[in-house]
């Protein structure tokens, strides 16, 4: 994803890269030439990258995924003092997809059951994905259901790089609502708009639903 967004970065005309951070380099140095901080690494990196994005004051937009409960904590505490942009899926069609499917939940109540099925490629290991995840624990929370009782149904084949659908049943109907992914490069796009939006903001934990102003 790095590379991507460098890539993405260098294709806007009011965009330009303040530098890229490796593990062993100076995050410092990056982070006090940036306007804004984007960040896809991994969760062993987490810690160094709030504690230097709450140090500079820099705005971020963090789209790693698989943080536990403790990083998750220390993104809020990075929040009370910076504004933070956190999804795990910066997609805006995906963003569009969880609004849609909470104002659905809300409308059909409980005689319709919840299924969220997700396709990605042979080499994604965690399953549900992050993103069904997301989708389950929304419809849920619109219903007031229990997030661990959804049901999930997951694939892995070929490369797909992602395919989420939410499907709610009843004995007369079914209605499907879903999303695909043809190219990473959406979670690139997803990120430099919510990297030009968070800018300055006030310090809070946002999520692309708010880059995007839509309703949960």
């Amino acid at each position: 994803m790095g590379q991507a967004i460098a890539r993405a970065v260098q294709a806007e005309d009011d965009l330009g890269l303040a530098g890229v951070w490796e593990r062993g380099g100076d995050l410092g140095a990056v982070v006090s030439a940036a306007d804004v901080l984007v960040d896809f690494s991994l969760p062993g990196a987490t810690r160094e990258v709030l504690d230097a994005t709450t140090a500079s004051g820099t705005p971020l937009v963090c789209g790693v995924t698989g943080l536990d409960e403790d990083l998750l904590a220390a993104l809020a505490a990075a929040a009370a003092t910076v504004p933070v942009v956190y999804d795990r899926n910066m997609s805006l069609g995906i963003a569009v997809l969880e609004s849609i499917a909470a104002r659905a939940a809300r409308a059909l109540g409980s005689g319709f059951g919840v299924e969220v099925h997700e396709t990605h490629h042979v080499h994604k290991i965690d399953a549900p994905s992050g993103t069904a995840l997301k989708l389950g624990e929304t419809v849920a929370e619109a219903r007031g259901d229990d997030p661990a009782a959804m049901h999930y149904e997951s694939l892995r084949r070929g490369d797909v790089p992602g395919d989420h659908t939410v499907i709610f049943t009843s004995p007369a109907e079914t209605l499907r609502l879903g999303h695909s992914v043809s190219t990473r490069e959406v979670f690139a796009d997803g990120a430099l708009r919510a990297a030009r939006w968070v800018i300055g903001r006030p310090a809070g934990l946002y999520a692309m639903r708010n880059v995007l102003d839509l309703e949960r």
